[in-house]
């Protein structure tokens, strides 16, 4: 929200009037459909020449698909999926918003604003949200001394579900502190979208789950570039375990 404000702040000043086309305001950011809104609501209040647009990024960086390729073929890369939504498009701004469209891999999916945001919101509960339960499932599993019987169990009953804890627990550390707040704008577009009251969402204790990584645990000192701890689901689970320990001392 700061970002737009600073945006229609500057919007006011006189030589933005003298523009002979619209500026384009994209957000892309992992927020709730009701703060899309009402970033919308600020600038057709304002009445300037912005046209706001939502969207979303949905997936992994881009990243080459193989070394050897030619990086400036945009088929060479693989590309997150970049829906967006609202009363106009990308493709349609002046003078290279096709380009910049194309070069992203954007999909218009609607014409109406909180469409792009919710359909990322309704991805990430399902992904990310995955792997709070699972953080809390493992970390219990190892507390309880029952760990290895856990992996055992879901490697031969539920192997897929096998595959994504082990693959999504030891890729958070270093984002945990980004998804807090994430998961409260899941939390909220559950309620003010999916009707869903708040006794019914699980998603306000998975936010306080990776806030509990990121500021309690020494997973909260990972980073992206440079992995030390947490590499393998069973050591996350134990260092947040020991976590939860010092937690509990500080209480006593």
């Amino acid at each position: 929200m700061a970002t737009a404000e600073r945006v229609l702040e500057g919007s006011k000043d006189a030589s933005f009037a003298k523009r002979d086309k619209p500026l384009y305001y994209l957000d892309m950011n992992a927020v709730s459909p009701k703060l899309i809104r009402s970033m919308r609501d600020l600038f057709e209040a304002a009445g300037n020449n912005v046209r706001f647009l939502d969207g979303a990024v949905i997936g992994s960086a881009p990243s080459l698909k193989d070394e050897q390729a030619d990086s400036s073929e945009l088929e060479a890369w693989k590309r997150p999926g970049i829906p967006m939504s609202g009363p106009v498009k990308l493709a349609d701004a002046e003078p290279s918003g096709s380009h910049l469209a194309n070069v992203l891999g954007a999909r218009h999916i609607s014409d109406e604003i909180g469409a792009a945001s919710g359909l990322k919101m309704s991805f990430a509960a399902l992904t990310k949200g995955f792997t709070g339960l699972a953080i809390q499932s493992f970390t219990t599993a190892h507390r309880l001394g029952v760990l290895p019987e856990l992996q055992q169990h879901l490697q031969q009953y539920s192997p897929k579900t096998f595959d994504m804890a082990n693959a999504s627990m030891p890729r958070m550390p270093p984002k945990a502190y980004r998804w807090v707040r994430e998961m409260e704008e899941i939390n909220a577009t559950l309620a003010e979208d999916g009707g869903f009251e708040d006794q019914e969402s699980i998603f306000s204790g998975i936010a306080k789950t990776y806030e509990l990584v990121a500021h309690g645990t020494d997973l909260g000192q990972e980073k992206t570039e440079s992995r030390n701890r947490g590499k393998t689901a069973e050591d996350v689970a134990l260092l947040i375990s020991e976590g939860i320990d010092r937690r509990k001392q500080k209480m006593d």
